[in-house]
């Protein structure tokens, strides 16, 4: 066996040393890390070690162990050989910008190898091509203190031959070796937040190491990183119930790793969550996860003409509506010289900017202090803690050393580690990323001697870009900007954040046609429904002045007639209701005119707190719904969390794809605990028989029969005599076509369409990719609804909906003629839905949908409602 740890002639008595020999893992040219050109191998950032200019294209292990890591893009491997040492092998410079392109990869982690076993396998020529070098370090990256005896570099080498000799030292040896002067310390721990390692625990646990002498590390899962770089510990990708270890080297080191533990223990600022028994979860293997290390390149296309018209499809980032014209924000460009003239004065020079962004930076901080602006506080702290990253500072400062000029360096190392965080596939973290990016373009700024400029807006400016960065975006006149656009982002990032906080409707990820926008072209923005109509033809928009005067007056005769009911000319009751998420919706919606409350979203009690709300609150706000609504009939869905919607004390399992996993009722039947104490807060609610309840994400009978039993057990028990009605929400394809049995056990059905539309057509809704092709209106989904309806109908039992589609006053005929007898919508539209029933009567909406039902696309469907007159008008009333 090779490096199997062979006793070395130790001092009896003293320690255990070993001799670890390790062997080429590739056929190439053996070269010193001084030759390497990138700063982290080069100044042993990583750790010591050799690197290797190959001739062959596969890696093999230089030493019998076990495998820590294959990294997601496939391009490195970390062994741990048999006496502990763990080797780092990075195939090429940059190729993790490859994403997995040109390498295969032959182990999986955890795997136990000997010697000269192959490892990876990757292509020379595509490399040779697109990365910065083929130049292959292998790094003693970790593991007990080893000194390197014996290096081959300058020569040629075969795979397999001697390469490298190391001396290890054990645990005896290093306590001989560095006397009383180095203490070291470790800790396990297992991390208790919900959320994972992010932005804002990174930088509390950072702040927490560099308060010691210490050297301080987390390792976890093969891999170490620096605890004082808020940075490098989020690029740990580390998530809740991940075990971990607090290691310290240094005079104060058991007072480090205390402390650091105890700090991760009591949730690094957020609520602690142990662990809950999880089931069992199937993981990939890293190489078979999607990369994300680098945005996908957007495509330049011309602009569209003038008048030509466009409708773009997006990621809702922050609700709203707006009309304006268009703003194109230009990125500030730096142009910075690669190559220093004096490291001291280049190193001054960052300093110096780094002082002046720190500086604004903690005024913004002191003003959201002074305003209250809990949010906007916590971005710029975090951004921050960001600037202060020692890792960060250390490569910039090497790069510097090498001969790179401020600006170079800092960019590298910015452009570095926003690379590391997309590239753990985590969507949270790729959305971090932009947050490097935006100090990033501060500091070259300062760098540059110039502050950023303030953006004078036109009066209704509808900004679009490629991205907009949180510093921007707070500079800017919240009351002169309508709304924004961007062609990247995300719907958590922290620009999508600080817009909900201001108010301001905001699309994200649009993609390369928002690039296309012309300066000034008319936009209508309809964040609600993550639509940009791009350049309305003159008549329209002329139209659109005089529509809105006179729907101003209609809207106002609607209104009027809202109160009443909705009955159609051939006297169909149609039953229009309202969705409701807190109490101050149910008084929008009866002064809209609604009969009742078709959704009320509970999540409203569960969301952003450390606790789950007890019984008596839960009671209490239920209530206060109940009473705002005037007896009129009130439907409480159950619960609906999990998948995009986690909560910090009902931790879950990991999933690969959570919107398939636990989620609704699933969780309800998971911790039968919180869903009975909601069914006993409902049952309180006061007059008797008022409520009614609706369980979400049902796709079998057995989920609505144990929920039956669990409601019975309750009703019995708080002595409540009469029987509740209880519904299920069709939002899976499993519920719609098997209605006729779900109606055996359920006393009513309510159409989710926005999640039945995502797993009907395959799409996920929050897939800026998929968003133009994510049409409610596609044939499919209607034959679903007609098909629940049929169900439903067998059993005598009505069917609502209460999804998106509901709120689309041309979308109303269509539904009623599908079979849909209760529609629930949002307040601004119901006077509108009212009114475009009142004059039908239902065998024409019967004949609308059957002809709806044979179209071939979603777009074939709403060019017959247009055909029909039922276009819907963009309004506030439809929108």
């Amino acid at each position: 066996m090779v490096g199997n740890g062979a006793p070395a002639g130790a001092t009896p008595g003293t320690a255990n040393v070993t001799r670890l020999t390790l062997l080429a893992p590739l056929d190439g040219w053996a070269t010193p890390l001084d030759e390497v050109p990138d700063p982290v191998f080069a100044q042993r950032m990583m750790g010591e070690g050799l690197a290797l200019d190959p001739t062959g294209g596969t890696l093999r292990a230089p030493c019998d162990g076990v495998v820590l890591t294959v990294h997601r893009a496939r391009h490195a491997v970390t062994l741990r050989a048999d006496c502990g040492v763990e080797i780092l092998m990075h195939v090429g410079l940059e190729t993790v910008a490859l994403g997995g392109r040109g390498f295969t990869v032959h182990v999986a982690e955890g795997a136990l190898v000997r010697a000269g076993d192959a490892l990876i396998d990757f292509d020379m020529d595509l490399l040779a091509r697109e990365a910065k070098s083929l130049l292959t370090p292998l790094i003693v990256a970790g593991g007990p203190a080893a000194t390197v005896v014996e290096v081959r570099t300058g020569a040629p080498v075969r795979a397999g031959e001697v390469l490298l000799t190391l001396l290890v030292q054990g645990d005896a040896a290093a306590s001989a070796a560095t006397g009383e002067r180095t203490q070291s310390a470790e800790q396990s721990v297992v991390l208790p937040l919900v959320h994972g390692l992010h932005a804002r625990p990174s930088a509390v646990l950072a702040a927490a190491a560099k308060s010691y002498a210490a050297a301080v590390f987390l390792a976890a899962q093969g891999r170490r990183a620096n605890a004082k770089s808020a940075v490098a510990a989020m690029s740990l990708g580390l998530r809740h119930g991940d075990a971990l270890t607090v290691l310290a080297e240094g005079e104060d080191a058991a007072a480090a790793v205390a402390a650091v533990a105890a700090a991760i223990s009591a949730g690094l600022g957020e609520a602690p969550v142990p662990l809950a028994e999880a089931l069992p979860v199937p993981s990939l293997p890293s190489a078979a996860v999607p990369p994300h290390d680098e945005p996908p390149v957007l495509e330049a296309q011309p602009p569209f003409a003038p008048g030509e018209t466009a409708v773009i499809r997006a990621v809702t980032a922050a609700p709203g509506l707006a009309l304006g014209r268009a703003f194109r924000l230009q990125e500030e460009e730096v142009e910075v010289p690669a190559s220093g003239l004096d490291a001291d004065a280049e190193r001054q020079a960052l300093a110096n900017a780094l002082d002046r962004v720190r500086a604004r930076l903690a005024a913004a901080v002191a003003h959201a202090e002074e305003t209250r602006q809990t949010q906007r506080r916590d971005i710029f702290q975090a951004h921050l803690a960001i600037l202060d990253d020692p890792d960060l500072f250390d490569e910039a400062q090497a790069a510097i050393a090498g001969g790179e000029s401020a600006g170079s360096a800092w960019r590298g190392a910015t452009d570095r580690s926003a690379a590391a965080l997309r590239a753990l596939g985590n969507p949270r973290m790729a959305e971090r990323a932009a947050d490097l990016i935006d100090l990033r373009r501060q500091v070259m700024l300062a760098l540059a001697g110039r502050e950023p400029q303030p953006v004078i807006l036109p009066q209704g400016a509808i900004l679009v870009a490629e991205e907009l960065m949180p510093s921007q975006l707070s500079n800017l006149d919240a009351g002169r900007l309508a709304g924004f656009c961007t062609a990247r982002g995300g719907p958590t990032s922290h620009v999508a954040i600080l817009a909900a906080s201001m108010g301001v409707p905001a699309l994200v990820a649009g993609g390369a046609a928002v690039l296309r926008i012309p300066d000034d072209a008319p936009l209508i923005l309809d964040a609600d429904r993550g639509l940009l109509h791009v350049q309305p033809p003159a008549d329209d928009l002329a139209k659109l002045e005089r529509e809105t005067a006179r729907r101003k007056v209609l809207a106002e005769a609607n209104l009027k007639a809202a109160a009443a009911d909705c009955v159609m000319a051939d006297g169909t009751r149609i039953e229009v209701y309202t969705n409701v998420g807190k109490v101050a919706d149910a008084v929008k919606g009866v002064a809209k005119g609604a009969e009742g409350c078709g959704l009320l979203r509970t999540e409203f009690l569960f969301l952003d707190r450390q606790t789950a709300p007890d019984e008596d609150e839960q009671a209490a706000q239920y209530q206060a719904v109940a009473t705002a609504l005037a007896g009129r009939p009130l439907i409480i869905r159950t619960l609906d969390v999990g998948g995009d919607k986690p909560l910090p004390y009902l931790p879950l399992p990991r999933e690969e794809n959570p919107i398939l996993g636990l989620r609704g009722v699933r969780i309800g039947l998971r911790r039968p605990e919180i869903l009975r104490t909601q069914l006993r807060a409902i049952l309180r609610v006061r007059p008797v028989g008022q409520c009614r309840i609706m369980v979400p994400m049902v796709a079998t009978l057995d989920e609505v029969r144990a929920v039956r039993d669990m409601l019975d057990h309750e009703r019995e028990a708080l002595g409540h005599a009469p029987p509740v009605q209880l519904g299920v929400m069709v939002e899976t394809p499993a519920a719609a076509v098997t209605a006729d049995q779900l109606a055996t056990e359920a006393d009513f059905l309510s159409i989710g369409t926005n999640d039945l539309t995502q797993y009907v057509l395959a799409m996920d809704r929050g897939n800026p990719d998929l968003a133009a092709r994510l049409d409610a209106l596609h044939p499919a989904v209607l034959r679903l609804i007609r098909q629940t309806a049929e169900g439903a109908a067998k059993h005598g039992r009505w069917v609502g909906v209460c999804g998106a589609l509901a709120s689309d006053p041309a979308a109303a005929p269509l539904l009623v003629g599908l079979g849909v007898t209760e529609l629930s919508a949002t307040p601004p539209t119901i006077p509108d839905i009212k009114a475009a029933l009142r004059p039908l009567d239902r065998a024409a909406c019967v004949a609308l949908a059957t002809e709806a039902l044979a179209q071939e696309s979603a777009a074939a469907v709403r060019s017959l409602l247009a055909r029909a007159g039922l276009a819907v008008a963009i309004t506030e009333g439809a929108a």
